[in-house]
């Protein structure tokens, strides 16, 4: 397994021979496969951090449930923040990975 991205609390590894990849969150790694990874990348995206700070968010939590409702999460604003930084990068990383080996 390669790192693909690491940030504050989360780390992101592709493994090419499950054709997998795994997130390491504080107390929990999860597998994922490319479709269950897009479908993260859309709840992270859909993530209104503007409402954590103008009160329409008073609890300041984010609550995500993932691959089907297998896993739960609930995330405070500073780790929705990292998350969202985080899921950028690692999806940079993998169009990186990608024009990488499709030059080579």
């Amino acid at each position: 397994m390669k790192v693909l991205h690491q940030s504050q609390f989360f780390i992101s590894y592709q493994c090419d021979k499950q054709r997998s990849f795994f997130i390491k969150f504080p107390h929990k790694t999860i597998k994922l496969g490319f479709c269950q990874l897009l479908a993260f990348r859309q709840q992270v995206k859909e993530i209104d951090l503007e409402a954590h700070f103008n009160g329409e968010n008073s609890h300041g939590m984010e609550m995500l449930m993932l691959c089907n409702r297998q896993h739960f999460f609930v995330f405070n604003t500073v780790e929705s923040i990292d998350l969202k930084e985080f899921i950028t990068g690692t999806f940079a990383m993998l169009e990186l990975n990608s024009l990488l080996t499709a030059s080579v």
